[in-house]
């Protein structure tokens, strides 16, 4: 006949199914880590280290802290997902990123190894806490590069405009200045408008950046913060505009090896900083005016059906 204390000795035990569980967590984990290391590696190595990547640290850190911080606040929801799905999406991915991890494309890996991991978190969690968790997870997404092919068919036209807006400006100042298509004459000096300057990298680590500012003040409003997402694309463009400016000015006055330098990355890095300074500041001009225009339509609506 067993004791009250041999009772509560056996009930705090861990038994055989908790062990398994313990055991099946385990191999989860290191059956992750075996699958992500590898790709998360080459992407920090092919990515991370270049302009088109600095930001990917920052989004990673950012990210995996805003998971930890909603994750507290919807962990009572997760309830394991159908097995069939896991598995049929598993076998569509799994396959598809190993291929690309041969084959070494970086950017189809960096996602596919991602929708891998997605995949497992919906089975451990189900879809109601994903859907909780859609910002963090697609915010996320902004660690990895955009295809090539991508980033080729949308820099094309921004670098055509950027060299012509550049040179039919410096022409106003008589600077002796032509171009055809992203090539820049400006007195004996050639000068190729690269994807670095067309634009896009701003674009996108613009808008990691910002969107993580936007989601945490402005989170509750939808609409201004859509609004101000909007509002990034122009900013960015401007921004490189005159970063394409002074790369030419840097060029005719002070030759190419000076352009070309440090003083390239360090205009880089200064005209992403204005730009992201400027949405700040757009931030705090319109949000009062957002805020007269919405209660207008309130006190309208109020009266109209009054």
């Amino acid at each position: 006949m067993a004791t009250a204390a041999d009772t509560r000795f056996a009930a705090g035990r861990p038994g055989p199914s908790s062990s398994h569980v313990r055991f099946g967590a385990i191999a989860l984990v290191v059956g992750i880590l075996l699958f992500s290391i590898p790709t998360m590696l080459f992407v920090v190595r092919e990515s991370w280290s270049g302009e088109e990547g600095a930001h990917g640290p920052i989004v990673l850190a950012t990210g995996l802290w805003l998971l930890y911080r909603r994750w507290t606040e919807v962990s009572a929801l997760a309830r394991p997902a159908p097995s069939a799905s896991v598995w049929a999406l598993l076998a569509l991915f799994v396959p598809l990123q190993i291929f690309a991890r041969i084959t070494q494309i970086v950017e189809i890996e960096g996602y596919l190894m991602y929708a891998s991991l997605l995949v497992v978190l919906y089975s451990l969690v189900g879809i109601e806490v994903m859907k909780r968790l859609w910002f963090p997870l697609f915010y996320i997404a902004f660690i990895f590069p955009p295809p090539e092919t991508v980033v080729a068919f949308v820099t094309v036209p921004m670098k055509i405009w950027l060299s012509e807006a550049a040179i039919r400006f410096l022409d106003l100042f008589g600077y002796p200045i032509g171009g055809e298509g992203v090539r820049i004459y400006i007195g004996q000096y050639e000068l190729l408008v690269a994807a670095a300057c067309s634009g896009i990298n701003s674009i996108i680590s613009l808008s990691a950046i910002s969107l993580f500012y936007i989601y945490m003040r402005h989170q509750a409003q939808w609409p201004y913060a859509l609004f101000l997402v909007f509002l990034i694309v122009p900013v960015a463009l401007i921004a490189n505009f005159f970063r394409v400016l002074i790369l030419i000015l840097l060029t005719y006055h002070a030759g190419e090896a000076a352009a070309q330098g440090f003083l390239h990355n360090f205009a880089g890095i200064v005209m992403f900083a204005i730009a992201l300074l400027t949405i700040f500041a757009l931030d705090q001009l319109l949000k009062p005016l957002w805020d007269r225009y919405v209660q207008r339509q309130g006190e309208g609506r109020e009266q109209a059906h009054g």
